[in-house]
């Protein structure tokens, strides 16, 4: 884009500015680049033309309430507004934007919004006053077997004054790349997340050199910024704060920890996970120091174990990941490999230590359970006993005496802000 860029003016979301720097994109300042696609206007992703100039009195009384939000790769974004209509990619950013009060701003989900609704419903339905709707969300991602395809019209059609998801991620999609990126960044609305943190994986080389990684609580205090929600995200994370104080202070000594494998099992295979490594898709599982069971071996996302080779591992604890109102039937799952001859040896299944376990793609309230429940699964002397997962339920039921964290107060915050 070039630096120089015209600016359309005349709407709320033209307030929203791109100031930050991608790779090979200039350092911008007030740049939204608001206009029709290409389809429509027959551009070849040129800007449009001026509308307003510099010294306008209507630019300058909206300039005093600017304020700016700075995340990786996408840099420093300016606002002259709070974003009133977001599209979103993955439960993270949805979770974020129910946390911080905005789930009714967010018009769009990467995958089928049941699917992650009824994900996201689960884990809500003990906390009073907060929900998702998700009627009438659109989902991104047309693509099958495997393929995910993003059709850029769509995200024209949809219009959102924000894009809550990684650029990266888009430019690794079957028919992006990073011009399409800046495109809709300049015509649509500017870019704000960041996946990659997810496991550390490296993100598409144009991104690399301007790539930083983030735990949950730094995308989340970032996310707050773009939303005006700092004391509400705060509020939020000090109660995380409290449950991982409460469970490092009541751990059992490293020796009598078990291995603990994260995996999702299908079709007679098993995929595994690292526990043990660093990103956000661990942050359910690493305050609990526990063994990695696929520590010595190496695991990537084209791993895959069969029922001998797991047996070989034979971890303590085994975490099926996604088994919260999702897809996966972890009682069903259970059950076959309790019958398998060889599956059924292993000593998580002998020993009923096969649980049903968190989305990785977590956000800051999922996360709240998340640890809970993996409390409560890995260390039920210390924790409670897990009381068990019927498919396709809400989070279970925990006594109010065994709860980790304080349902009230999480909901206090989330419908209704910090007092």
């Amino acid at each position: 884009m070039d630096p120089d860029a015209d600016r359309l003016v005349g709407t709320r979301r033209d307030a929203i500015r791109y100031a930050g720097a991608v790779t090979g994109a200039g350092l911008l300042a007030g740049c939204s680049g608001r206009g029709a696609s290409p389809s429509e206007s027959g551009s070849d992703g040129g800007n449009g033309s001026a509308a307003g100039g510099a010294g306008d009195s209507s630019d300058a009384d909206a300039n005093a309430d600017s304020y700016t939000a700075t995340m990786a790769p996408v840099g420093e974004v300016s606002f002259d507004a709070v974003p009133e209509d977001i599209m979103v990619y993955s439960l993270l950013y949805a979770d974020l934007a129910v946390a911080l009060g905005h789930g009714d701003a967010v018009n769009s989900l990467g995958f089928d919004a049941d699917a992650g609704g009824n994900t996201l419903d689960a884990y809500y339905a003990t906390l009073d006053g907060v929900s998702f709707d998700r009627e009438g969300l659109t989902q991104l991602n047309t693509g099958s077997g495997g393929g995910i395809s993003v059709d850029r019209e769509l995200l024209y059609e949809l219009d959102s004054d924000l894009h809550l998801a990684d650029p990266a991620l888009f430019a690794s999609f079957d028919g992006w790349d990073e011009d399409d990126v800046a495109e809709i960044r300049d015509r649509v609305g500017p870019w704000f997340g960041n996946v990659y943190s997810r496991r550390h994986a490296e993100p598409p080389e144009p991104y690399r050199d301007d790539y930083e990684y983030y735990a949950l609580p730094e995308i989340g205090e970032r996310v707050a910024a773009a939303f005006r929600e700092e004391e509400r995200f705060a509020a939020l994370d000090a109660v995380r704060k409290d449950l991982v104080e409460t469970i490092r202070s009541d751990l059992p000594p490293e020796s009598e920890r078990p291995t603990v494998a994260a995996l999702i099992y299908m079709d007679g295979t098993y995929y595994p996970s690292r526990t043990d490594e660093p990103g956000f898709a661990n942050a359910h599982v690493r305050p609990f120091d526990v063994p990695d069971a696929f520590a010595a071996d190496e695991v990537t996302y084209e791993t895959a174990y069969d029922h001998e080779q797991l047996l070989e591992v034979d971890p303590d604890v085994i975490l099926h990941q996604y088994g919260i109102a999702s897809y996966y039937d972890v009682g069903a799952i259970r059950g076959e490999l309790s019958d398998h001859p060889v599956a059924g040896d292993l000593a998580a299944i002998a020993n009923d230590r096969f649980y049903p376990s968190g989305d990785p793609v977590q956000g800051p309230t999922m996360n709240l359970f998340q640890l809970e429940m993996t409390a409560k699964q890995l260390f039920p002397e210390q924790f409670g006993e897990w009381p068990g997962y019927e498919h396709g339920d809400d989070y279970p039921e925990i006594p109010a005496d065994e709860r980790l964290f304080d349902r009230e107060e999480v909901a206090s915050i989330v419908a209704g802000g910090p007092e």
